[in-house]
């Protein structure tokens, strides 16, 4: 029997394939470059992104930084471990809006223990501007051997 692959190995043959994660594919949310602990996203929200306000709901914010710091641990796990996201503190510094071009989520991995993951993310509208910020903490373990193969 083979060991799993590790986090990084999984991230990277996901990429080499021309992958996306699905929830990614859904949302128009592009995973676009990953190294260990590391993870950069890219989105360009439109008007079917943003809220009556006409400001970019702030749930796609969310959804791309939760989406930066799971997978910045994601590429720090070891073979046979999987990661829940625990909590997830978003800060909105600046508003998106339909035409703020490119966005890019940054998320970088601070700290993976046994039973704990610490991310943060940056995010940063098509101007270069910083828009939100976020924290999170994420829950490792170890993966059953039949949830793996489903």
């Amino acid at each position: 029997m083979t060991e799993a692959p590790s986090g990084l190995e999984q991230v990277r043959t996901l990429l080499a394939a021309g992958r996306q994660p699905p929830l990614g594919e859904k949302l128009g949310i592009a995973l676009v470059e990953a190294d260990h602990g590391h993870a950069m996203f890219e989105a360009k929200p439109d008007s079917s992104d943003c809220n009556p306000m006409g400001t970019v709901h702030g749930g796609f914010v969310a959804t791309i930084m939760d989406s930066a710091c799971g997978i910045a641990v994601h590429t720090a796990l070891r073979p046979g471990f999987g990661y829940t996201t625990m909590e997830l503190k978003v800060s909105y510094l600046r508003p998106l809006i339909a035409n703020s071009g490119t966005v890019r989520a940054e998320g970088r991995l601070l700290s993976i223990g046994r039973r704990a993951a610490f991310a943060e993310a940056t995010l940063y509208n098509g101007k270069g501007q910083l828009c939100a910020t976020a924290s999170s903490t994420l829950l490792v373990f170890e993966q059953k051997a039949e949830s793996r193969s489903e």
